[in-house]
């Protein structure tokens, strides 16, 4: 429309027919030619042009015949001065990429990351609370182990980096949260890509070295590890460098994934690969060599390799003769040797050290990997969806479509010049009560920062009301105290102390009455992302509106909010990926479906073009506030607020209102609200106005009947019940609006699918043609159906933490105005898992147990059913988490720490046996315990007829075909003569005979899950305000 210099654009758009009235803002007037309010500012057509522009290719075709342009070309096309090229090669070609250098940048991102990561409390307080934990219960529990217990030693090394994985794993969301931030610096050139990332690294370099000297000491003095200062040195610096290779390679995982919901799983997934390879669930020897490559280039089994030869090499153990076994003439190899040679780790001592040199030159390709993803692979903005084509509109139309907002019009006789800027919307019935609702002597008080036992006073004796019909608007700079008030006024505070009353229709009103009687728009547009414009808007008018109201007239307001905000183009839009414009717009109307009789809107006009604001606030009353709290002003303004201008000019000392200035940004700057600075900011505005004509009518007005005292024409706002909808109703739309959610995010069911997939067929491959009646491959067998049920749980619970953080905020909002009953989100959140949560199981289960060699259809389907109610139960977990912990970093944290103590109590390692007598209860009630127990118990267990060993013999007799019933063969000279399932009872318990018992546990484990959830929901509340 324009383009040139900023003094010739009123000139220019005069020569075109409009005019700026003299109390317009200059930048409001530009933008509202651009919209169908540009008839406002037509006058008399100027000698030579036909008719005012309309369109956008109008106003393109007038600038491109104008002198501006002319002009612009001319100096484009001109060539450059001699005095210009001097600058260019003197001052601008010598200006460096980056302000600062390399080395400076990294110091100060490594420091902002260091005070980034200090700042955030609660999850540096659950992490150190998590290390210590666990630290102290891994040494309790593997006290002063027995050496030649060599599965149980080795098990100490294998759990210890098991809870690495997992506890770095936690740091996934902050490091997204991290990315974010770093597209954009580094869009602006703040600093290299490579500083970043190494910055970055070196910030967890700290923390990373303070876990393991906590974790690390307790577990290897507790534990019985070889009392060597050089071995427990060593022991240290492998297990720093390992924390920094995960740590390293889940901030690559998220530089990798567009978002939480695929990088949380694919961590999980990632898990599985370092845990089963890294020689302890499956030894070296049973690995097929297609698959052996991942042995060696797992960094996690280059550091079990190095911890295990750094115990067992000791002078200690590098002996022949140790507990009365001479293991040289027995076995030709020393003790240590012996015992390394069971699981396939090599004796060399040179492992040390090139498993040191492996985990730095690990994590230095990590960095680099991290650094090129980060600066040649961005994720900048989210994928926004349609669901239903959009209509295309004509270029006149299309031109206006997002700027406008139609408006209803009485005047039938406008002038036909006119006709093509307004919309007409016809009239519908209104479903809510006119209310009247006032305030007086509100005060909020808050406990002062400085100090705590003192009070902050935030609002200080608010007096006003608001009338059916009219649009109330509280006026101030930042700091004033407009949200505070709303927030007050309709009770969404939950902190701090309130007095003063609040009344509806001259009723002292009730929490309740508040709640159910306004609607509130916060200034965060929060909503439900995997809805679409529509269905949002439908949601709230359903259940928001009487369950008296005919389904037609919800259907009918849902298409007025479209038609009053100009939805109807975004309308089948999915909200996530949704601009700011339109999310304001649909914060709006959803507000505005639930037909309340009071609306709040906190800074309705944030992130809306000058035009939309204008539309929305047409007809506005002002109460202004001054900062602190206080009202300084209170009445109507008058046209184009002639009755605040002469108020405020009356005051001795404040200067008249130029002419040509917008009467509220004068106002702001007037009472001290805005930059400048003047001689009225030394008045006291809130003290002239208690003395003022203008308060004494305020008061007048709010004695009157219906405003703060009882009137028989204004009954009391009173509500029977405490939502508007019935119970089947919200239970319904609630259905409705998880399974699309579920549905309208691949990126975690695809996600998590995948991962099943390529768990079944990576562990199918792996244990191909594995001999489960040998002691290695029985071992590698519980240990398969241990982590593959393990991490694909893991997996699942990684992926729901992300979807239900980021849905809890919506709720709160929805629970807020009284929408539903946490109860249906309870039902809805719990029956919208299963039917994934079976599927994906089904297709783990068809493909991972025929692969791996387990038998039987009939035990197929049990595993099945296991397998799936594991996965439900980590499913349910993860929900419990987000609704109890503040925010997503915390509830991973305490996730890790929790499914940590479960998983070393599951009775695999250390197997039941193992298990210390103090820690005998919290193994009894550990819920994955009894999952494991009954998966392991129906594949290797199911053995009808015993066999009976011939002790002349010295072998079995009577031996059936089930894999439970065949002798165990190539046990350690510690496991005397058993069956397979002789060996699986006798070491973990888990025993064929309790597996119908061990069913009702997890029932009744993922019952308590359940009910705590509900309890959370209920009763716990994030939301700070």
């Amino acid at each position: 429309m324009y383009h040139g210099p900023r003094d010739q654009v009123l000139p220019y758009f005069d020569s075109l027919g409009f005019k700026c009235p003299p109390d317009r803002d200059i930048a409001d007037y530009l933008l509202d030619l651009g919209t169908r309010l540009q008839h406002q500012y037509e006058v008399a057509l100027p000698v030579g042009l036909i008719k005012h522009p309309r369109a956008a290719s109008e106003f393109a075709e007038h600038f491109v015949q104008s002198r501006v342009y002319a002009g612009l070309v001319d100096m484009i096309e001109a060539p450059m001065e001699p005095e210009l090229e001097k600058h260019m090669s003197e001052y601008m070609d010598p200006v460096p990429e980056f302000r600062e250098g390399f080395w400076q940048n990294t110091a100060a991102l490594s420091i902002r990351h260091m005070t980034i990561l200090w700042r955030n409390k609660a999850y540096v307080a659950s992490r150190v609370a998590m290390t210590c934990v666990m630290g102290l219960i891994y040494g309790s529990t593997f006290y002063q182990v027995d050496p030649t217990n060599v599965q149980v030693m080795l098990g100490v090394i294998f759990q210890a980096v098991m809870f690495m994985s997992l506890s770095q794993g936690s740091q996934i969301p902050v490091f997204m949260e991290a990315r974010e931030i770093f597209y954009k610096q580094r869009g602006a050139n703040f600093y290299q890509t490579a500083s970043y990332v190494i910055g970055y690294s070196i910030a967890l370099m700290p923390p990373s070295v303070f876990e393991i000297l906590i974790f690390g000491s307790l577990v290897y003095w507790m534990c019985g590890f070889v009392a060597n200062v050089g071995a427990y040195f060593i022991y240290l610096i492998l297990l720093v460098l390992t924390n920094l290779v995960l740590s390293t390679w889940f901030f690559a995982l998220t530089a990798m994934c567009p978002n939480l919901d695929i990088a949380k799983p694919m961590s999980s997934f990632s898990i599985v690969f370092i845990i089963i390879f890294a020689g302890f669930v499956q030894p070296k020897s049973q690995i097929p060599d297609y698959l052996v490559w991942i042995y060696w280039i797992n960094p996690i089994g280059w550091c079990m390799r190095a911890l295990s030869v750094n115990e067992y090499r000791a002078s200690k153990y590098n002996v022949c003769e140790y507990g009365g076994v001479n293991y040289c003439s027995e076995f030709n190899m020393n003790m240590g040797e012996y015992y390394l040679d069971q699981f396939g780790v090599p004796s060399s001592k040179t492992w040390l050290w090139t498993g040191a040199i492996f985990l730095i030159l690990f994590y230095v390709l990590l960095l680099a990997l991290s650094a090129y993803l980060l600066e040649y692979r961005r994720y900048l903005a989210p994928t926004n969806i349609q669901l239903l084509p959009k209509e295309i509109e004509d270029e006149a139309q299309e031109g206006y479509a997002l700027a406008s907002t139609p408006k209803h019009s009485d005047n039938t006789n406008s002038d036909t010049s006119h006709d093509d800027v307004m919309v007409d919307v016809p009239r519908r019935e209104k479903n809510f009560v006119p209310v009247t609702i006032a305030f007086t002597d509100l005060w909020y008080t808050v406990p002062d920062p400085t100090n705590p036992k003192e009070g902050l006073d935030l609002l200080k004796g608010i007096n006003g009301y608001a009338t059916p019909g009219t649009l109330t608007a509280l006026m101030g700079s930042t700091g004033a105290g407009k949200t505070t008030l709303m927030d007050v006024i309709a009770g969404r505070k939950t902190e701090g102390t309130i007095k003063g009353k609040i009344y509806l229709n001259g009723h002292e009103a009730n929490d309740l009455a508040i709640r159910r009687a306004t609607g509130y728009c916060k200034q965060m547009d929060i909503h439900s992302e995997a809805s679409t414009m529509r269905e949002a808007l439908t949601f709230s008018g359903f259940l928001r509106q009487d369950s008296s109201v005919p389904d037609s007239k919800k259907y009918d307001t849902v298409e007025e909010c479209l038609d009053l905000l100009d939805m109807h183009d975004v309308a089948d839009q999915i909200v996530r990926g949704s601009s700011q414009e339109q999310m304001k717009r649909l914060t709006i109307g959803v507000e505005l479906a639930a037909q309340p009789s009071i609306l709040f809107l906190d800074e309705p006009t944030s992130g809306l073009d000058a035009h939309s604001a204008k539309v929305i606030m047409d007809g506005v009353r002002k109460i202004l506030l001054k900062r602190g709290g206080q009202s300084v002003f209170v009445g109507k303004l008058g046209d184009r607020c002639q009755k605040l201008v002469k108020y405020l000019e009356a005051i001795p000392g404040v200067k008249p209102c130029p002419p040509k200035q917008n009467p509220a940004t004068w106002m702001l700057e007037v009472i001290g609200a805005g930059v400048s600075s003047g001689r009225a900011r030394d008045l006291d505005f809130v003290d002239i106005f208690s003395k003022s004509e203008q308060k004494r009518m305020m008061d007048d007005r709010l004695l009157q009947p219906g405003i703060t005292t009882a009137s028989p024409d204004w009954p009391e706002v009173t509500f029977m019940k405490k939502r508007a909808s019935k119970g089947s109703t919200q239970l319904y739309f609630l259905m409705k609006r998880f399974f699309a959610l579920y549905w309208r995010t691949p990126a975690f069911n695809l996600t998590r699918f995948a991962i099943v997939l390529g768990v079944a067929i990576i562990c199918g491959l792996a244990f191909l043609s594995v001999d489960y009646s040998t002691y290695s491959g029985l071992m590698g067998g519980v240990g398969l159906v241990f982590m593959s049920t393990l991490f694909m749980a893991m997996a699942g619970f990684m992926g729901t933490l992300p979807v239900y953080s980021n849905d809890r905020a919506a709720f709160y909002r929805e629970r807020a105005a009284q929408t539903y009953n946490s109860l249906w989100y309870f039902v809805a959140t719990t029956v919208v898992e299963i039917p994934y949560v079976l599927g994906q199981c089904l297709l783990f289960t068809v493909i991972f147990y025929p692969m791996v060699g387990f038998q039987g259809f009939a035990t197929a389907v049990l595993y099945w059913v296991h397998v799936s109610l594991f996965v439900l139960g980590q499913m349910y977990f993860a929900q419990l988490l987000i609704h109890a912990f503040p925010s997503i970093e915390v509830a991973a944290v305490v996730g890790a720490l929790i499914n940590s103590i479960f998983l070393l109590f599951a009775g695999f390692n250390p197997p039941s046996s193992s298990v210390p007598e103090g820690y005998r209860w919290l193994y009894t009630i550990v819920p994955q315990r009894f999952s494991v127990a009954i998966l392991t118990a129906i594949v290797f267990c199911d053995c009808p007829e015993e066999p009976t060993w011939n002790e002349s013999l010295s072998q079995y007799e009577n031996i059936g075909s089930n894999l439970g019933c065949q002798p165990l063969t190539e046990a350690p000279i510690t496991v005397s003569h058993t069956t397979v399932k002789g060996f699986i009872e006798g070491t973990f318990s888990y025993n064929y005979d309790d597996r119908w018992s061990n069913f009702g546990y997890v029932f009744a484990a993922i019952f308590i899950f359940r009910v705590l959830s509900m309890v959370s929901l209920r009763y716990i509340n994030h939301t700070k305000r």
